[in-house]
């Protein structure tokens, strides 16, 4: 029989997006030091005590001298792209040889510009997963529209049974949306919208509607000179 592959106990945890980044951060964390500078930075302290240490304080840092320099542990948004997780789900596959378990993540990648994408990435475990996504998601981006920090116009978007409605908002309405229209929404750049998600909720399927509705939206035409003059023709009364 074929061995099936043993997942940590670290993955079966995972439950939410915020998990799933957190370990993603966390093994990115550890991929960036070295071995080598690991072992070998004990060995520079103790060898070489910080300057201006008392003898009676062993290896100890004089109040106001220099301080470690901080450094910014790498996120998801190192690319300069917005990168969100949507969800994350535990699948399993029945083969002849056992149950083998997996991870799928669904990512949304943008801009904040007017550009944005979604990608789908499944694997052993979360980490290539998402990053499975995140490369998926980057190479799909459509460029949506808008009309300032809104949309265009009102438009519905379908995908399966999830049905997305999504209307312009004024100025400091903000973003009234669930979690999974939301992500695209931060992504492509759009910080005032009224949406409404009807019959599925599923992530999958109503970031996929959104999208089917952010596609077809029609960039606002602005009026040429010949009709602006014609209109202000009509709108003042001529004096005899």
């Amino acid at each position: 029989m074929k061995d099936i592959k043993k997942i940590d106990e670290k993955e079966l945890a995972v439950k939410t997006p915020a998990q799933a980044e957190q370990i993603l951060a966390q093994e990115s964390e550890s991929a960036t030091l070295p071995d080598e500078a690991v072992v070998a930075a004990p060995e520079v302290a103790a060898a070489a005590p910080a300057a201006g240490a008392s003898p009676y304080n062993k290896g100890g840092r004089k109040r106001g001298g220099e301080r470690k320099a901080f450094t910014k542990k790498p996120s998801l948004t190192d690319s300069g792209l917005i990168e969100k997780v949507v969800s994350i789900n535990r699948v399993s596959k029945t083969t002849k040889g056992g149950t083998r378990l997996a991870f799928s993540a669904l990512v949304v990648v943008g801009d904040g510009k007017g550009k944005v994408g979604y990608g789908l990435g499944k694997a052993g475990e979360v980490a290539t997963g998402i990053k499975k996504a995140l490369a998926a998601a980057k190479k799909q981006m459509i460029y949506i529209p808008r009309r300032g920090t809104t949309i265009t116009h009102e438009i519905i978007g379908q995908c399966g049974s999830a049905i997305v409605l999504l209307k312009p908002a004024s100025e400091g309405t903000g973003v009234i949306a669930s979690g999974a229209v939301r992500a695209v929404c931060d992504g492509a750049g759009i910080s005032n919208i009224l949406t409404k998600c009807h019959r599925s909720n599923n992530p999958i399927n109503v970031v996929k509607a959104t999208f089917d509705g952010l596609s077809r939206l029609k960039a606002a035409r602005t009026p040429s000179v010949s009709i602006q003059k014609e209109v202000e023709t009509h709108a003042s009364p001529s004096i005899t």
